[in-house]
């Protein structure tokens, strides 16, 4: 829960600039049941910042998996490696998104640990984002 409140213009902005759509599983608000939430990409008990720069739009299941971890284990190599960063990195170089069965594949140790500990390719989440690829709904950053 954040300790500072975000104003309605810094909240519209951060909603403008994903369009509506979760910036780390790409689900849009309108096809879920709860509303996104803000989400401060560095938590405020580490340091960060209610500020655009550390903003970003996040479904409420990305956003209750994340917390305020910053950073967690890869699974591939065991290792401590940080979370996709929206403001800081593009989600293409990360990530990519299976055609067939909508599945969100990790390209980088950034992407495995990320996916990882937001389990964003849980089989809810695989049905409505092949349901979204299908009808053309699925913005892909």
């Amino acid at each position: 829960m954040s300790k500072t409140y975000v104003s309605a213009n810094l909240r519209k902005l951060v909603y403008e600039r994903a369009q509506s759509c979760c910036e780390y599983c790409l689900i849009p608000e309108a096809l879920t049941l709860a509303v996104h939430q803000i989400d401060h990409v560095i938590a405020e008990k580490h340091g960060g910042k209610t500020v655009a720069q550390n903003l970003a739009l996040a479904c409420s299941l990305c956003n209750m998996a994340k917390g305020s971890n910053i950073a967690s284990i890869d699974p591939e190599t065991g290792e401590t490696e940080r979370l996709y960063n929206p403001r800081q990195d593009r989600w293409s170089e990360h990530f990519r998104l299976d055609d067939d069965n909508g599945s969100i594949e990790p390209l980088t140790a950034i992407g495995r640990t990320t996916l990882s500990l937001l389990k964003t390719n849980r089989t809810e989440r695989l049905v409505e984002r092949c349901c979204l690829m299908q009808t053309g709904q699925l913005r892909i950053p």
